[in-house]
């Protein structure tokens, strides 16, 4: 049973559990934590709890071995109260640390972490149970919100002070802890401090980086992987690519695709996905569909990262086209893949279509649209110049607004200059953002259009009160293979003095062409 419940074989265990009872045999303390791990893997509530009755019976339920696989199998099947209920009535639980870890870890299995919490910080403490490894490995999981940042870091600090920081299973789970609770500064702190680091290690850090958005540091901790000597996986190249997408580093990706042929990876999905997404975002539309096409089974993601490449270089009517084929296919869509058709509808001039797509989400798919749905769709009535649409759209939201909302109307309103309906929507968006620079940035342009010094003036004392600085602007260049930043007004790149020069003379020469295409206009007049 032991072997068969070891190796997944479940259902199997159970049967020779059963062969064991028909047999006239009598289960022992050694066989009932194996009989209860298969009902808590097959989640059999009745089975489990038939099991608990058996072990009475036996007189085996005041083994800890026993109890505590009825704690993990009543938490895994959902019945957290007649796991507490165990945990309490046994007189073993006040000191035995691993009652308190089979009931910590049910508590984050059912999303109960106020209860783990409390459990950790207030009873193990105040009695002085001690904490272990495994302790640790059942409640930080739970910690994915950066309202959990707090007692996430006070279990750090408390691995430390036993001791347990060096265990490698514990390094990684605070580190997987810090990213989900976006904490990415800290997380890398503790990368930094880590004496040994796996596969695991890397690719936990790399994914942090890149579901933060920041590609040029999963770039480079790539590099920094692959001197070490660690040979990346598919969970490290789907975030490698990810973060090529977001730079628009093609060369990086092309590199990474080669990997993903030479290792043996090119059937993952995920990876296929990826390299759909990073050729798409790159520019290479043709290599994109040759991926897509070839895929033997497209999924939803695959669908997406196709319908949102061909909208995000202007071919809308492309988008519409595989929108269209993938509902017919029986794909079902979700809130993600109608982001990306009301986007590529409204860049593409579409207006027409997306907001019949936009009216289908609800009334086809049962799609209740969010705040970055009413974003696109003002977007696109915006730039057709339906801007009292738009407004309109907006106050009639069933759900709340969020800053992107309203910033999509102060953006049509720049482009129709449309100063007070962009003073209208700038009040309320810095009620929601209140320290984004970009919109005081949009708004002061619109003033400055508008030829309204005093509007101008008025945003930037607005700025200055709450001491918002503009952000710098900034722009990536691949070259050789390596991402080189460039920030408005730095002089910090060894090649300087060479740099401004070329760009010196492109601006002489884009001069140089705006004075001889306005000399031919004035000569056709």
């Amino acid at each position: 049973m032991r072997e068969l419940a070891k190796h997944g074989h479940y259902h199997q265990s159970l049967h020779l559990y059963r062969r064991l009872l028909r047999s006239g045999g009598s289960p022992t303390v050694f066989t009932f934590p194996f009989a209860l791990k298969s009902c808590a893997a097959l989640s059999l509530p009745a089975a489990g709890a038939q099991l608990h009755a058996h072990a009475v019976r036996a007189g085996c339920e005041h083994d800890p071995f026993v109890q505590t696989a009825l704690i993990a199998m009543y938490c895994r099947c959902g019945s957290v109260e007649n796991a507490r209920k165990v945990f309490d009535e046994s007189p073993q639980s006040k000191t035995l640390t691993v009652y308190y870890n089979a009931l910590i870890a049910g508590y984050v299995y059912n999303s109960q972490m106020e209860n783990g919490i409390v459990l950790f910080f207030l009873r193990m403490r105040e009695l002085g149970v001690w904490v272990n490894a495994v302790t640790v490995l059942g409640l930080v999981p739970g910690f994915t919100d950066p309202v959990h940042l707090g007692f996430g870091r006070c279990v750090h600090g408390f691995t430390v002070r036993c001791g347990l920081e060096m265990d490698f299973s514990v390094g990684n789970c605070l580190l997987t802890m810090y990213v989900r609770c976006g904490s990415i500064e800290l997380a890398r702190n503790l990368f930094d401090g880590m004496p040994m680091k796996e596969l695991i290690t890397w690719n936990a850090m790399i994914s942090g980086y890149a579901q933060n958005g920041l590609a040029t540091h999963v770039l480079e901790l790539y590099r920094e992987m692959e001197s070490s000597g660690i040979s990346p996986d598919p969970v490290t190249l789907v975030g490698v690519l990810s973060s090529c997408a977001n730079l628009g580093a093609r060369k990086v990706g092309l590199k990474v695709e080669q990997q993903v042929a030479c290792s043996g990876f090119g059937f993952n999905p995920f990876l296929k996905n990826a390299l759909i997404n990073m050729h798409a975002r790159c520019g290479n539309l043709a290599r994109a569909r040759a991926i897509f096409d070839d895929m033997t089974e497209k999924n939803l993601v695959s669908w997406t990262a196709i319908v949102g490449g061909y909208g995000v270089h202007g071919q809308g009517e492309i988008a519409v086209g595989l929108f269209d084929k993938m509902t017919k296919s029986g794909i079902q869509p979700d809130g993600t893949v109608f982001v990306s058709i009301l986007s590529a509808c409204s860049h593409a001039g579409l207006t027409d279509k997306g907001l019949d797509y936009f009216a289908l989400m609800e009334r086809d798919y049962g799609l209740k649209p969010g705040p970055e749905h009413y974003a696109c769709m003002v977007d696109l009535l915006g730039r057709a110049g339906r801007l009292a649409e738009a407004q309109g759209l907006i106050e009639s939201m069933p759900v709340e607004t969020d800053g992107s909302v309203w910033g999509a109307l102060l953006g049509a309103c720049k482009i129709h200059r449309n100063v007070e309906l962009a003073e209208l929507a700038f009040d309320r968006v810095i009620k929601l953002e209140p320290m984004n620079t970009g919109y005081y940035v949009l708004m002061s342009n619109i003033y400055t259009e508008a030829e309204n010094s005093e509007g101008v003036l008025r945003v930037r004392m607005m700025m200055r009160e709450r001491k918002l600085i503009k952000d710098i602007g900034c722009s990536y260049i691949e070259y050789k293979g390596r991402n080189h930043l460039f920030m408005a007004g730095d002089r910090s790149h060894p090649q300087t003095e060479e740099i401004y020069r070329i760009l010196n003379e492109l601006e002489g020469l884009v001069k140089e062409l705006s004075g001889y295409k306005e000399k031919l206009s004035r000569e056709k007049k």
